[in-house]
């Protein structure tokens, strides 16, 4: 089994990596994966967010969001060590379209038994403008996915 967790280091997505861990098999071989995309691209797939499309140079090698990636990829990773995972791969991968376009494209690549998501992420505002990314994956997707709830505050 190879299990796909998505992580973009909200409180959320450390909810679900550590459900993960107490919930699945924590032997088997774990991908924490952070998916990004230049700040352009996702001003042209939601326009809603601009007056108008902007261009892309796709063809450019160096984009600032690919370093914050794969360092929230490594802190994922790190957090699924602790929590009891024991085959940790951190992972970050770069999407021209939606988030959730790019962790099922993943999941597939990895050929995922199982995505793990956080439900809510990085804000109510961000997904009623550009919809879930957990119902999103959770609907685009024929693979397993567990959705985490976001965790129940104490009082």
């Amino acid at each position: 089994m190879t299990i796909l967790i998505a992580f973009d280091g909200s409180d959320d997505a450390r909810t679900a990596i550590e459900f993960a861990a107490r919930t699945l098999r924590p032997q088997e071989p774990v991908a924490v994966l952070t998916v990004w995309e230049p700040l352009l691209s996702q001003i042209n797939w939601a326009p809603l967010a601009a007056a108008g499309a902007l261009t892309v140079d796709d063809k450019s090698d160096e984009w600032p969001e690919e370093e914050q990636a794969r360092r929230l990829a490594l802190a994922g990773a790190e957090i699924a060590r602790k929590a009891g995972f024991e085959q940790v791969e951190a992972r970050s991968a770069r999407t021209t379209g939606p988030i959730w376009a790019g962790i099922v494209d993943v999941a597939e690549e990895l050929d995922a038994d199982v995505i793990v998501t956080g439900s809510r992420g990085l804000g109510a505002a961000r997904s009623v403008i550009l919809g879930s990314v957990s119902t999103r994956v959770l609907h685009k997707t024929h693979r397993a996915v567990l959705v985490v709830p976001h965790a129940k505050k104490e009082d």
